[in-house]
């Protein structure tokens, strides 16, 4: 039996995938600046794209319902997108809600407009993180997820992909799922080779 690939560096033919091990992301949450270690925060807890981190604005947000909003004109599909927010999430969030009245993530009281600055390359190059981009943050939302055993279709809607396909790249991060799923039938099998036969 092989082992599982890691999940640190993944590649195949559908496209890059790179995504951080646990480690890697304490390391590069701890070199960020502040300003960019919330967007990190945000994107790794919520699989959003860098542009609708970028772009949150409060109106789209119900903190009391836990929950956001990305219009279909601002979402890569076309389609509108529900975004559940769990606790890493909501902590960003909290924290920052007095900092300006209308944009979520801000830098000296202007909205960022960037995120691949000189300082998230040097925070990566002190952290020792190669090969790694901003996106590379929703690749880490989607393979945790599903190291964590989130089904595909829960993993498509949480990350708003339009495809199952385009969710089904990250399936082999985690097999130990399917052996949960091929173990179910273990108690119907077993129990009937240790019964005698009449």
């Amino acid at each position: 039996m092989q082992p599982a690939p890691m999940a640190g560096m993944l590649r195949d033919g559908a496209g890059r995938l790179r995504s951080l091990t646990r480690d890697e992301y304490a390391r590069l949450i701890a070199e960020l600046p502040e300003h960019l270690a919330d967007l990190a925060r945000m994107s790794v807890a919520t699989g959003m794209r860098q542009a609708n981190v970028k772009r949150l604005q409060w109106k789209q947000i119900g903190l009391e319902r836990r929950h956001l909003w990305v219009s279909a004109d601002q979402h890569k599909n076309g389609k509108a997108h529900s975004v559940p927010l769990n606790d890493a999430a909501m902590a960003v969030l909290i924290k920052l809600q007095s900092e300006h009245p209308v944009y979520v993530f801000t830098y000296e009281g202007k909205p960022v407009d960037e995120v691949n600055t000189k300082a998230w390359r040097a925070a990566l190059k002190r952290a020792g993180i190669e090969d790694f981009r901003w996106h590379d943050l929703r690749h880490t939302f989607a393979t945790w997820h599903r190291e964590a055993g989130t089904p595909t279709h829960e993993l498509q809607r949480l990350g708003g992909w339009k495809t199952q396909s385009m969710v089904e790249r990250y399936a082999h991060v985690a097999p130990e799922g399917l052996q949960a799923a091929a173990s179910r039938l273990d108690r119907f099998l077993i129990r009937h080779e240790l019964q005698p036969s009449a």
